[in-house]
């Protein structure tokens, strides 16, 4: 068994995939998978504990103090088994996606993940790699296959709350809000109805960018505020999960071959 893990800045995302599994049509399909708060890290060890594991792939974007906990973790579940830990990380050129960031090791791996999940989905697409989470990350990926970069902006939840938290007379608001037309009557409804706009705009700004050098582009959205966001954008975009599992999963398999 395969054991995949994706750190992110606020959850921990996993999935188990049987050995021998090839084929884009085998990216996704997971024995077991799930998520966890990095507050409930540690009940992880119950989820993976007696599967027969023999190879386990990380990425991690939550520091030095996540990847400590993340082996402690796995050294209690695999005891003794000679299982080593590959920390994923991102590089000139792997499975597919060439990296034309100026340095490429600074690029963050998770992003280069979704690129290469991206990339393997769609292939011979040029992409935008929408990532709605703590951060939204906006990437251009080639029809073949080269990440040309992107942008990073704050996400839906931590825009919304920054600008209630500094701003005296705004209150907390709920990322969820139902927002049904661009200009809000009271100030909570304001707010979603501005960050929303700020995220589609930079979505669609990309989109557009793109389309201009490179032809018809698909957009894909991932993370956990691409379902809030995709209403709000002047297209329609492809919604996909997990998608740094689902790059981490073509690696391997990449690699296999």
């Amino acid at each position: 068994m395969l054991l995949l893990i994706d750190a992110g800045n606020t959850r921990v995302k996993w999935a188990l995939v049987p050995n021998g599994m090839r084929g884009t049509e085998a990216l996704g399909r997971w024995s077991a998978s799930g998520m966890v708060d990095h507050a409930q890290v540690r009940q992880l060890a119950d989820n993976w504990r007696g599967q027969k594991i023999v190879r386990v792939l990380i990425s991690n974007v939550a520091g030095q103090s996540m990847r400590d906990t993340l082996e402690q973790i796995l050294l209690g579940v695999l005891g003794m088994q000679p299982v080593p830990l590959e920390w994923f990380a991102s590089s000139a050129a792997l499975a597919g996606i060439h990296n034309r960031y100026r340095t490429p090791t600074q690029l963050g791996c998770d992003r280069f993940a979704s690129a290469i999940g991206a990339h393997a989905l769609f292939p011979g697409a040029p992409l935008i790699v929408a990532t709605c989470g703590t951060a939204t990350t906006v990437d251009a990926v080639t029809a073949e296959g080269d990440f040309l970069g992107g942008m990073i902006l704050p996400g839906l939840g931590l825009m919304a709350s920054s600008l209630a938290r500094n701003t005296a007379q705004l209150p907390q608001v709920a990322e969820a809000m139902e927002i049904v037309g661009p200009f809000a009557d009271h100030t909570d409804a304001a707010i979603v109805s501005g960050c929303l706009a700020a995220q589609a705009g930079a979505i669609e700004r990309a989109v557009a960018a793109h389309c201009r050098s490179h032809g018809d582009v698909q957009c894909i959205l991932s993370g956990g505020a691409a379902a809030l966001i995709a209403p709000h954008l002047s297209f329609s975009a492809a919604r996909v999960d997990n998608l740094v599992l689902i790059g981490l999963h073509h690696v391997v398999m990449n690699a296999s071959c």
